[in-house]
């Protein structure tokens, strides 16, 4: 079940995805296309513009969707908008969100005060984690997911060797390098976190769709 939750997994950019399951579900949605699939389920991190970006939601927003995010976010946007702190839990359908800490630990562009998340999305009994801009913090050491990702790119969230770190204390079954590619990070920092994992745990680079 795994693989095949995996693969409807999509990679949009940075770190933006998209899972198609029951549910249409995007996290972070930022620089999609127009004619992108509408949502029933959007999950934001935080504020920041390249993550709480409204004028992306607006793109895929329909009537019946329903936004999950901290207070920060929840000031931007409209519509069906659920605030949730780390820790809360909730559930659309056969969809269990849950709200878990995301937060720097040797910078300050995201203060563990903020309340900003990540997410762990639970569908047919896979829990996916979306980790949102964090460095290897304590709390990861008590996730228990099968799909894990992961920033990598340094300055703003974890490097490559923080993020192998983090990998290694949440052993999912699959890891996916996010957070390069646009604004910092490149193609490297995820062939690097691939290589430093190889023969540990399973890395997958996925392609931007």
């Amino acid at each position: 079940m795994i693989e095949a939750i995996f693969q409807h997994i999509f990679w949009l950019g940075h770190d933006s995805f998209r899972i198609d399951a029951t549910s249409t579900i995007y996290v972070d949605p930022y620089d999609l296309p127009d004619n992108s699939p509408a949502a029933d389920i959007v999950l934001v991190t935080h504020e920041h513009f390249d993550h709480c970006s409204p004028a992306d939601i607006a793109k895929i927003q329909k009537d019946q969707t329903i936004i999950f995010t901290e207070k920060d976010s929840a000031a931007k946007l409209s519509g069906d908008v659920r605030t949730m702190k780390p820790g809360d839990t909730s559930s659309v359908s056969d969809i269990q969100i849950t709200a878990v800490p995301a937060y720097n630990i040797d910078k300050q562009f995201h203060p563990k005060i903020n309340g900003w998340l990540g997410f762990i999305v639970e569908l047919e009994g896979v829990r996916v984690y979306h980790a949102g801009d964090t460095d290897f913090i304590p709390e990861m050491g008590d996730l228990e997911v099968d799909i894990a990702l992961l920033p990598v790119s340094g300055t703003y969230v974890m490097n490559v060797e923080q993020a192998v770190r983090a990998a290694g204390v949440i052993k999912p079954k699959i890891a996916v390098p996010m957070h390069f590619g646009a604004i910092v990070g490149s193609q490297q920092d995820a062939e690097s976190f691939k290589g430093e994992l190889e023969g540990l745990i399973e890395v997958r680079i996925l392609e931007k769709t």
